[in-house]
């Protein structure tokens, strides 16, 4: 190792640690204040700062006892699966208060006031749940939609999607179990569009070493925190050989930290199909906005398609749980035919990310039941149930849950 490198790591350590021994002065602060053993016990314990990029801290409880989470139901079929979300929780008891906002670019609710609200609302409260919200392809002066407003906001750079197959119901690939982690903060979704000249137009893809290094940490720390053994970068670089040559030498960077998870690359096309013919040698996959995009959806049709794929977005203090296919369902809208179990799994790592781990796994066991028993099931996944029904179901099953 050169000795300009080793200086660069001797650097980097030492910022680290010192932002660890911020994190600790802020934990034992708020311990004295509060009195919370809870907090003494996590102000002691060793932090790193890339520890904390694998999940902002859970938000504490309230005095009653009960968690505050931002609700937004967004466009399409969004309303009915929160619906779904909250007779669900209310039939199990789960001490969970949701603030709610309707917001929508296509439904005459948009305006900067209310997403002002939406993300005063998302700051207090750390956590969100939400639907997909709609963006019209028509422009009409703004270029950037307010999904994106919110990610940027909010610094919600990673997007994570955890596909696996539901025990009951069969697909071409059954047992699979892949992550896909994605930026969602820059790439070809920059919002950088202009016309040149008359009947040209340049649309810019940013890349930066600093978010290209954030997001391949984010990945490898999520593969150490989780067990997993393998690390894929998925990119163009042989195209686009500056832009997605960077991200793929930010990735190959952070690898090296990393000795004990395999690394490896592949290019977007090839990924795709492979992961139609053989996606068991996929663990976990980190790629940048727009190819993220893309294999969020494909995988989800691998194990049933957008009604069963939960998905979430983290930046260093906040959490938005959401489907992990964006898709508004606009012709479903009112006809009670949308599949929840998508929603409802969002739902339950959303109580796992709040420290109710007794109360996610009622959830998530109930959904997975209903799914296995196979007497229920909405019309995507073959079936001829309503939303309601399947609702019902869930709800029957947390009733008579069986003793552990």
């Amino acid at each position: 190792m050169s000795p300009a490198s080793k200086n660069h790591e001797e650097e980097e350590e030492e910022e680290e640690e010192a932002m660890a021994a911020a994190l600790r002065g802020t934990l034992v602060t708020l311990a004295k204040g509060l009195g919370g053993a809870r907090l003494h016990q996590l102000a002691s314990r060793p932090l790193s700062v890339s520890a904390s990029l694998c999940g902002a801290e859970s938000p504490p409880a309230r005095a009653d006892g009960t968690f505050k989470v931002t609700m937004v139901p967004g466009d399409g079929v969004g309303p009915e699966l929160m619906t779904a979300v909250k007779d669900v929780f209310k039939a199990a008891d789960i001490p969970v208060e949701f603030e709610e906002f309707h917001l929508s670019e296509v439904q005459n609710m948009a305006s900067e006031e209310k997403l002002e609200q939406v993300l005063t609302s998302m700051k207090n409260n750390r956590v969100a749940i939400k639907g997909k919200i709609h963006t019209p392809m028509e422009f009409k002066g703004e270029l950037a939609s307010y999904e994106m407003k919110l990610r940027r906001e909010l610094d919600l750079f990673a997007n994570v999607v955890h596909v696996n197959s539901l025990p009951g119901y069969n697909t071409r690939h059954n047992n699979l179990d892949l992550v896909i982690i994605r930026e969602q903060t820059e790439g070809e979704y920059s919002s950088l569009e202009h016309e040149s000249v008359p009947g040209v137009i340049e649309c810019l893809k940013i890349i930066t070493r600093v978010k290209s290094r954030r997001i391949a940490k984010f990945a490898f720390d999520y593969a150490t925190k989780k067990g997993r053994n393998k690390v894929t970068a998925v990119h163009k670089a042989n195209i686009m050989k500056l832009g997605d040559g960077l991200f793929l030498q930010s990735c190959a960077e952070v690898a090296e930290l990393y000795p004990k998870i395999k690394y490896e690359t592949i290019i977007i096309d090839n990924c795709c199909m492979q992961l139609v013919q053989n996606p068991y040698q996929f663990d976990v996959l980190v790629m940048p906005n727009l190819y993220g995009n893309i294999i969020d959806n494909l995988a989800a049709g691998l194990v049933g398609g957008a009604g069963v794929v939960p998905g979430e977005s983290y930046s260093a203090e906040y959490v938005v749980f959401e489907t992990g296919a964006r898709h508004p369902f606009a012709q479903a809208v009112g006809r009670n035919i949308a599949n929840p179990t998508a929603m409802l799994l969002s739902a339950a790592n959303m109580l796992r990310h709040l420290n109710l781990e007794y109360h996610s796994q009622m959830v998530s066991e109930a959904v997975k039941r209903v799914i296995k028993q196979g007497k229920v099931r909405t019309r995507d996944l073959g079936g001829y149930c309503t939303t309601g029904d399947f609702v019902h179901a869930v709800v029957e099953n947390l009733r008579h849950r069986p003793v552990q």
